[in-house]
């Protein structure tokens, strides 16, 4: 049991105010520990919709480096090289936000208008090497915002998860082990003061029985 540096009275209103304490802090711990799972549960779920996204990455990844390759071995280097760059008009960027217990997080994703996708779609059946590797690229630009606003989403979950945690841990490891051996302590001290009042008491009877006694005893004689 951890000894406390606190002084506390010993006195009856002092252990019901430090019992007042110890069930405040109980519940607060029950508060944070329940927010600990909310958030670990949250945390599982980010994480497989990481897993997902960066799979996405990583296919549109693929897919633009064969689209590279093909426009090259197409139009060559000297052809992609005077080529406009592709534009990002008609793409805009949407993003969903949601709280969880006091956190913002956002999920984000660029949406293309239908009149774009389908002249991309035009372009790239046409058999256009650098229409399908802009095509291509596009889908890799809102493969990455997608995954960039996962992973700030998640950040700000183990951020408040290990702020979270540390607070249940003090309160476990040291506010309630310190409160409880305060209360143990108290009540020990007030169990041995009334003992020793309960003690005094009969002394003080036997000893007045006592002196009733003795002149019964003379009238006797």
């Amino acid at each position: 049991m951890p000894e406390s540096r606190r002084e506390v009275p010993t006195t009856r209103i002092a252990l019901l105010e430090l019992k007042d304490e110890q069930r405040l802090v109980k519940e607060g711990y029950s508060l944070l520990d329940e927010k600990r799972i909310l958030l670990a549960a949250e945390i599982r779920r980010v994480l497989e919709r990481l897993r997902i996204r960066r799979a996405q990455m990583t296919a549109g990844e693929e897919a633009a480096r064969t689209a590279v390759v093909a426009a090259l071995l197409r139009e060559g280097l000297d052809g992609l090289a005077v080529h406009p760059p592709g534009s990002l008009a008609g793409l805009s960027l949407d993003v969903a936000r949601s709280r969880l217990l006091g956190l913002q997080l956002i999920d984000a994703s660029l949406e293309e208008q239908p009149s774009a996708a389908a002249r991309q779609r035009r372009e790239a059946s046409s058999g256009d090497a650098i229409a399908e590797c802009i095509r291509t690229h596009r889908g890799l630009l809102a493969s990455a915002v997608a995954l960039a606003a996962c992973c700030l989403s998640l950040r700000r979950l183990v951020r408040e998860y290990v702020r979270t945690e540390r607070r249940t841990r003090a309160i476990e490891n040291i506010l309630l082990p310190e409160i409880n051996s305060l209360v143990k302590q108290l009540e020990e001290q007030l169990d041995g003061m009334d003992q020793e009042e309960f003690a005094r008491l009969r002394q003080q009877r036997e000893r007045r029985a006592g002196l009733d006694a003795e002149p019964s005893a003379a009238a006797a004689s």
